[in-house]
């Protein structure tokens, strides 16, 4: 009789012990809830704002549109370059936000223009080519040795400087050609939107820098 009432103690007790790690388990998990409950979500991570799209000199521009256009055809070479006018570039510093450039194929008798914006190269176009159009005179990269940027520091010597200090928000376009009576490249540095309306333009040799003359 001692033995089975020791051994119902012993039940007992271990079935308290047992109700006891129940409770224990139950108050942890719900301590762990709450405190789940009560903390704030996490905030996500800000998104990374895009990059605006940055201007470059003309060369830059030139040389993408090149690489493309050589992609069209093997025997692609360039006849103008020129910087295109938008409302968040005024053409300081040589640089643009836009450039459009004009190759031909003569194999293929064929043109096609290509633009850089925004960091992207695309294409129009294509239309026919004729190797006796003064306007579209193909040249070769080799000339273009004098970058934009360049250009417009010699422009600047030669009336830049002053028209800006009293029209400052005047634009500045660049158009890059070759010029058949003198057989040289030439920037020709535009103070304003277009050639006919221009305040001043000033040609550059493209090889060079040399200074060539105020254009009327």
């Amino acid at each position: 009789m001692v033995e089975v009432q020791y051994n119902g103690d012993a039940i007992r007790q271990t079935i308290l012990q047992e109700k006891a790690m129940r409770k224990l388990v139950v108050t942890v998990l719900a301590l762990g809830f709450m405190a789940g409950c009560s903390s704030e979500p996490s905030k996500p991570a800000p998104a990374e704002k895009p990059k605006a799209p940055e201007a470059i000199t003309g060369r830059s521009a030139f040389q993408k549109c090149y690489i493309a256009a050589r992609g069209w055809a093997r025997d692609a070479q360039a006849y103008k370059l020129e910087s295109q006018p938008t409302g968040d570039s005024k053409g300081r510093e040589g640089k643009s936000l836009a450039w459009r450039a004009g190759f031909a194929s003569p194999l293929q008798r064929s043109s096609k223009p290509y633009t850089w914006t925004a960091g992207e190269v695309s294409f129009g176009t294509e239309d026919t080519y004729s190797p006796t159009n003064s306007s579209t005179q193909v040249f070769d990269i080799a000339f273009l040795k004098v970058d934009s940027d360049q250009a417009l520091d010699v422009a600047q010597k030669h009336g830049g400087d002053k028209l800006l200090e009293t029209a400052a928000d005047t634009p500045i376009v660049y158009v890059l050609d070759w010029n058949r009576q003198t057989n040289e490249l030439t920037w020709h540095v535009i103070y304003g939107t277009d050639r006919d309306s221009a305040k001043l333009r000033v040609a550059v040799n493209a090889s060079t820098g040399d200074f060539l003359r105020v254009e009327k």
